[in-house]
């Protein structure tokens, strides 16, 4: 496994991360204490959590995912300092009333608060990595197309934003910044600001990227090179669209009966549960077994395969799940497999967009 350094930053992490955004939901506690224990056996120093997580959002379980990390940090001495560890503010609350109070904004107070809440449930005194979850100006995003300026409403600035991520990391609390779910502009102008009034540099973005969806290739690679800022993919197997497993019969395969895309019909509705995306899907896992990988193979080799991407974050709900990702550590694509890949991105694009 390689070791990179996130952005302009000093973290140093693992080409994998361990995504646990299924724990406390999917995953109980024991289990995600054994994936977080085999995790580390095998080299990964990357994790990454938020702070509303589990997935699907519920009030319930709101904070349960930092909470077992937390605990699992509590019972192993000495594990804390061995890893960089990411986690989320928020965003506004796009309908989660459990989400302070439903409010349509993050404030400067509202991130601080957030960081407090997150350090006590994660029982660490400090973030290597504290980002925000979803931009709080309009901006399209979770499978929205198109910006809309109509929808603009006055929210908290930019810059008043890195001015409460400064405070934090002045503070002991924070060590590096990083973004989600945004946009060349949005990158672009947290860069910006921050240098102009000398505030923390954004060090990460954290976007989807996989085989269904590329959309970050149409600007926002360029953005975040020239400017030195990292990518953080998420959802490179597409919600398990890509491991193969609803190939058969469709998000009702029994085979697939304890996947997220099964389990809750709130997924079944979201980018990842289109017919096209499915579609697409089932073609990239017909190239692997034609090369004779596996579909996860190509889906995580693909990925490593790609500049633009300085960690790919992996989520898991089992033992062997995890065992089965890291093993496709290192693999390389060959030219021709690439090329196959290419091709069939040009007829269907990015269905999961």
């Amino acid at each position: 496994m390689k070791t990179i350094t996130l952005g302009k930053s000093d973290l140093q992490v693992t080409n994998f991360c361990l995504g646990t955004m299924t724990f406390g939901e999917q995953v109980d506690e024991a289990t995600a204490h054994a994936i977080l224990d085999r995790s580390l056996e095998r080299g990964v120093n990357f994790i990454d959590t938020a702070e509303m997580y589990s997935v699907p959002a519920r009030a319930p379980t709101f904070g349960a995912t930092e909470t077992i990390i937390g605990n699992w940090f509590a019972k192993r001495p000495g594990a804390r300092q061995k890893l960089v560890l990411a986690t989320k503010v928020a965003g506004p609350a796009r309908g989660m009333n459990w989400i302070r109070g439903g409010v349509a904004d993050l404030t400067a107070s509202d991130i601080v608060a957030a960081c407090d809440a997150s350090l006590k449930r994660l029982q660490t005194d400090t973030i290597d990595l504290y980002q925000i979850h979803w931009p709080v100006r309009n901006v399209p995003s979770f499978g929205a197309l198109y910006f809309d300026p109509s929808k603009d409403l006055e929210v908290t600035a930019i810059r008043t934003q890195l001015e409460a991520l400064a405070g934090l990391v002045k503070a002991g609390k924070v060590r590096a910044i990083g973004l989600s779910n945004e946009s060349p502009y949005g990158v672009h102008e947290f860069v910006r600001l921050a240098e102009q009034h000398g505030l923390p540099r954004v060090a990460t973005v954290q976007n989807p990227y996989c085989l269904i969806n590329r959309s970050l290739e149409n600007g926002l690679d360029e953005t975040m090179h020239r400017l030195g800022v990292s990518l953080l993919a998420y959802s490179p197997l597409g919600f398990g669209l890509l491991t193969g497993k609803y190939d058969a019969a469709g998000l009702e395969a029994a085979d697939a009966a304890k996947g997220r895309m099964s389990l809750f019909d709130s997924m079944k509705k979201q980018r990842w549960g289109r017919p096209a995306s499915q579609a697409a899907a089932k073609r990239y896992n017909a190239l692997a077994r034609e090369h004779g990988l596996t579909p996860t193979q190509l889906a995580l080799a693909f990925c490593q395969s790609k500049w633009q991407v300085a960690s790919t974050i992996i989520g898991v709900t089992t033992l062997g799940q995890l065992d089965e990702n890291l093993d496709a550590v290192g693999l390389t694509l060959a030219p021709d497999v690439l090329a196959a890949i290419d091709v069939i991105r040009w007829d269907i694009r990015d269905p999961a967009v």
